[in-house]
């Protein structure tokens, strides 16, 4: 079963990964990477990009793949896209959204016994990792970073269930980090998904439905337009 939902969201992802390229957008000033979280429902303009970029009114660059993981492998060129770290490419950005990390602990550990598979994305401390190093090499070329949190499922039963815990110890090691940076604003999602809200979900009972993909895109979007406001 997971074989197929791999699949399945790599394939997506794919749409996703190649209708967007820096060259053919260089106006845009926001970056988007990440995995299926992201992605997902790109096929009908309705992903979590595409709602950002409807909801500012300016053009997003989405590079995010479905079944993309943090950490980097050797996959060639044509497979780089599926390690978000090579995702992102330097540009003219303000504002990068990044996400990652339910791939390489579902499916690189199976969300047990994931303790070397966390602190490779990312330490206890949030000091190190792959995660804070991407998001340093981000910043470090100027651009600030939003870090949207995965979505939970209160109350209902779903392939990835077991993974909860893990979720959320990922999650709040990054939130530690951003604590750390001006620059760097860790947005939980945890509260989308109200109890037993099963329409909040794809058929796969584990990707965000067009309506959650709108509430995530319009959250960051308005912490964007926030933020920019700030003096």
């Amino acid at each position: 079963m997971l074989r197929t939902l791999l699949f399945l969201v790599t394939f997506t992802g794919v749409l996703a990964a190649c209708q967007d390229s820096v060259s053919r957008n260089q106006d845009a000033r926001i970056l988007a990477i990440g995995d299926s979280l992201l992605s997902w429902n790109s096929a009908l303009g309705s992903s979590i990009p595409d709602v950002i970029e409807k909801e500012l009114g300016q053009p997003v660059v989405d590079r995010s793949f479905g079944g993309a993981r943090m950490l980097t492998r050797d996959e060639g060129d044509e497979g780089r896209g599926l390690n978000v770290p090579y995702q992102y490419e330097p540009g003219n950005w303000d504002w990068v959204v990044v996400n990652g990390g339910g791939n390489d602990l579902l499916f690189g550990c199976g969300c047990g016994r994931c303790g070397t598979v966390m602190n490779r994305l990312i330490s206890e401390d949030g000091e190190s990792g792959q995660i804070p190093d991407l998001i340093r090499r981000i910043r470090g070329e100027g651009a600030r970073v939003i870090y949207p949190g995965y979505l939970r499922s209160p109350n209902l039963l779903t392939p990835i269930e077991h993974c909860k815990n893990d979720g959320d110890e990922l999650e709040a090691r990054i939130a530690r980090f951003a604590e750390t940076d001006a620059g760097v604003f860790y947005i939980s999602m945890q509260d989308i998904v109200p109890p037993g809200g099963l329409t909040y979900f794809a058929p796969d009972l584990i990707h965000p439905s067009r309506k959650t993909s709108r509430k995530v895109g319009e959250r960051l979007a308005s912490a964007i337009r926030q933020l920019d406001a700030r003096p």
